[in-house]
């Protein structure tokens, strides 16, 4: 690819990412598309300045995951013996679920289009999808004889349950958008061309909340998903009692009391 594989906005503290490479429907694979992504997610965790992402493709599709042609090349990941087969994943796809889980932003995935494979898995990576009308979903890995390699079970048993991301994962089928909704996949489903204006909408409540509060109860959901409740508890005090100090915290009780828009400034 000559042109940018990834491409990055960022506005009014929201960021917004876009997989670029749409002649061949965004994919992850036969390009630079998971360095480039990988940079930009650390670019964007460690802005102060951004307080939420939306993370989408460029049209027509979001992401068709893998390139099927590559996995007839005989120096592919597909065709490495098993134990460099293995390493590679960790090595690379592997590394976006771990990039997205430990972002300290909320996430939006604006679903523009088809999202197959290891693309239907990234927007599930997300923290909340919203999908256009021409958006499809696909969990097709077994279709090729191949399972999820890229964590896509586990944020689908976690987003869906276990009998609805059993259905998409044995089944292989894909999913409407319409569909997507009703199954709890995607928040919302707007018109395609009101998709990133309703992304932004929805980013912009974000962006207006005090910044270091937004990125602390993102880590606390985040430890709400692998610690019991006497543990947690005791995140959520000490989270807690650091909020109390902050500058934002004093503003926000000032501008209720005081009957006007608050001021956050980020300390």
């Amino acid at each position: 690819m000559n042109k940018q594989p990834v491409l990055l906005e960022i506005s009014d503290r929201i960021a917004t990412v876009t997989l670029n490479d749409p002649e061949r429907r965004n994919p992850v694979t036969g390009n630079d598309m998971i360095a480039a992504l990988l940079e930009t997610f650390a670019k964007v965790q460690a802005d102060p300045q951004v307080s939420v992402m939306i993370l989408t493709g460029a049209d027509p599709a979001f992401c068709a995951g893998g390139d099927i042609k590559e996995m007839n090349d005989p120096d592919s990941v597909f065709r490495k013996e098993p134990l460099a087969a293995a390493q590679s994943y960790v090595d690379g796809v592997q590394r976006l679920p771990l990039a997205l889980y430990n972002m300290d932003i909320p996430t939006i995935a604006a679903v523009n289009g088809p999202a197959v494979g290891a693309g239907c898995d990234l927007t599930m990576m997300c923290d909340m999808r919203i999908a256009s009308e021409k958006a499809r979903f696909g969990e097709v890995f077994l279709n090729l004889g191949i399972i999820p390699g890229d964590a896509g079970s586990w944020f689908l048993l976690r987003r869906l349950g276990h009998q609805k991301a059993a259905d998409l994962t044995f089944s292989g089928r894909m999913v409407e958008a319409k569909e997507a909704l009703e199954l709890g996949m995607v928040l919302e489903l707007v018109p395609h061309e009101k998709l990133m204006e309703r992304a932004r909408e929805r980013a912009a409540g974000i962006a207006a909340k005090p910044p270091r509060a937004v990125r602390v109860a993102k880590r606390l959901m985040r430890n709400a998903e692998r610690m019991d409740l006497p543990d947690f508890l005791n995140s959520a005090a000490a989270y807690q009692a650091l909020m109390h100090q902050t500058e934002d915290h004093h503003e926000a009780v000032a501008a209720f009391v005081e009957k006007r828009k608050p001021n956050f400034t980020g300390r």
